[in-house]
């Protein structure tokens, strides 16, 4: 029965019996570690700015405000707050130095992270972060921070992350195997990393397997969801890929707000380029894979001057990336005639067909094959080829031109 509003003292007794007795209790008002445990950082965000609008905030609030702001990847609005901080009370705040590091980290300004870092207390994130930057440039300070990295998880899983980049994904799968033997129910994003290292080796149906483990744990992990989309697109068609993609835009949570460019760009990919030069073009600088991905469809409309002035300045840091540089260099060397091109062509496809790791794989065979074929010494062309089948799912040669999928980077937790 709906009571009225407004009641008398005894039918308020009356009330306080009844839910005494019984009575649904009161809804309690959420709090922020029930956001933060549930990994909801935008309902965190918004506790935060609300309790910020009606009293002054405390360090506290405002430290962790820029925890959610950053696991949002709102990483110029928790600079802002650290920075804040740090200006208010430069000798009590000096600690946040190493967080306004990790931001520029992930803003991509490296000059300014490594400055912070390096301002900032001694620590073993401090190290971390350090051991990242240097990574992209610099062996010598590669080494030194290497040397400094305990056996301890973070450090570790640092290390695998470093290998991951650099392409050696046996190394980090060891790491990676080595943490899940120690305490596996307590690591289950790791199951991700070394579905990601198997992944880039090619394993698609083992990635998708170690995937599995992870995903009845989380189904709403974009991640994740995200990477099994990846694998349903090598191992069948864009269809079932995107079939995968469209589960994930319905159930996913609304904080992962850096998974909608990532929708974008590999539904893109799933339809095999349909509408790139409308979404595409945003993206590049945001999603490495867009700018390839751009560079292809260019190549695959024989658009050869647009795709060449795409890549020409790009530091290739994977085999696909220097096939591409040199499919490019190839396709518009033998339009305009240009020597030079071609042979940056044959040199690109010669780095490729002769490195350890891709001289046996049928990519690696039809960069040799392509080398030789611009170098005109056909009977070696005919020696690799018929030494292979030709795949519909090669990487790229001249005029076989497969887009890339974007799949997540192993420096991201998923918790």
């Amino acid at each position: 029965m709906i009571m009225s509003r407004t009641k008398s003292d005894s039918s308020g007794v009356a009330d306080r019996k009844t839910a005494k007795a019984g009575g649904k209790k009161k809804p309690k008002p959420p709090k922020l570690m029930d956001f933060i445990e549930s990994r909801d950082f935008t309902g965190a965000a918004t506790l935060l700015e609300f309790e910020k609008s009606i009293k002054a905030a405390s360090t506290e609030n405002e430290l962790w405000l820029a925890y959610a702001y950053f696991h949002l990847t709102e990483y110029k609005k928790a600079m802002t707050i650290y920075e804040g901080l740090l200006k208010a009370s430069p000798l009590k705040h000096k600690n946040v130095l190493v967080n306004i590091a990790a931001c520029c980290f992930f803003l991509g300004e490296y000059g300014k992270a490594e400055e912070a870092a390096k301002n900032a207390p001694d620590s073993s994130l401090k190290n971390r972060i350090l051991f990242h930057i240097a990574g992209k440039n610099d062996e010598g300070e590669t080494r030194e921070r290497h040397a400094k990295l305990a056996d301890v998880v973070e450090d570790q899983l640092c290390l695998a992350a470093i290998h991951y980049l650099r392409g050696h994904h046996q190394e980090a799968i060891d790491i990676y195997k080595k943490l899940l033997l120690q305490k596996s129910k307590d690591y289950w994003a790791v199951h991700v990393y070394v579905a990601l290292c198997y992944y880039k080796l090619d394993y698609y149906d083992v990635a998708g397997q170690v995937l599995a483990s992870y995903l009845n744990v989380y189904p709403d992990s974009a991640t994740a969801m995200n990477l099994k989309a990846c694998t349903f697109y090598r191992l069948y068609n864009g269809k079932a890929a995107e079939a995968e993609l469209r589960v994930l835009k319905e159930n996913a949570s609304p904080s992962f707000k850096y998974a909608q460019d990532l929708f974008k760009h590999n539904t893109v990919v799933f339809r095999h380029g349909e509408s790139a030069l409308q979404v595409l073009p945003p993206l590049v600088g945001i999603i490495p894979e867009a700018r390839l991905n751009l560079v292809i469809y260019h190549l695959k409309q024989d658009e050869f001057q647009e795709a060449y002035q795409l890549i020409k300045d790009a530091e290739p840091n994977s085999p696909s990336e220097y096939v591409l540089k040199g499919v490019a260099n190839a396709a518009l060397g033998q339009e305009v005639n240009s020597r030079e091109m071609i042979r940056t062509a044959q040199q690109y496809y010669q780095l490729v067909g002769g490195s350890s790791s891709e001289c046996d794989t049928i990519p690696g065979r039809q960069c040799m094959a392509s080398c030789f074929f611009l170098m005109k010494q056909f009977e070696d062309v005919l020696v690799y080829m018929t030494s292979i089948k030709v795949s519909e799912y090669c990487l790229l040669v001249p005029y076989t031109h497969v887009f890339l999928c974007r799949t997540p980077t192993s420096s991201r937790a998923m918790r």
